[in-house]
């Protein structure tokens, strides 16, 4: 009786710490402009199983245990994703440009890579770059693409 509520939670977790721990899994479908999350469904799952387990054990119909596990999972989902709506409008989100910043090469910078950091506002951590010639260490450097978080820099 109690076994669907055990893996549906289950099941529940482990979507949960999949999409804590590597970001929400329905990002890359697509589906529905975000209606989708991962946590969101990962926490239901989860609500759903533990509702269904503590409704059963309580001495209720089965009946009314799937019932009440259905009502407060979609609850537990609709409350998820308006949180993480709310919480993803408020973060920063929008990276700023790198676009003509100096800096320091950290490691030698080739076509294949290496790393840079620049004097600028918010810039604290070194980033990866690239160069169309090769560039030593310790030479100073200037941003002249910016694609994601890799910048192309040529020396200054």
């Amino acid at each position: 009786m109690l076994l669907p509520f055990l893996i549906v939670g289950g099941v529940g977790l482990v979507i949960l710490l999949i999409s804590l721990l590597l970001g929400d899994i329905f990002d890359h479908f697509e589906i529905g402009d975000g209606a989708i999350s991962g946590t969101a469904l990962g926490i239901a799952a989860v609500v759903f199983g533990a509702a269904g387990v503590l409704t059963s054990t309580a001495g209720l119909d089965l009946v009314w245990a799937y019932v009440l596990a259905i009502a407060f999972a979609l609850v537990a989902y609709l409350l998820a994703v308006v949180f993480v709506r709310r919480l993803t409008k408020s973060s920063d989100g929008v990276p700023l440009s790198a676009l003509g910043l100096t800096g320091v090469t950290r490691s030698t910078v080739s076509a294949s890579g290496g790393e840079v950091s620049l004097d600028g506002p918010g810039e604290v951590e070194r980033r990866l770059a690239y160069a169309d010639e090769t560039i030593a260490e310790g030479v100073r450097i200037r941003v002249v693409e910016h694609s994601g978080t890799r910048v192309k820099v040529i020396a200054d």
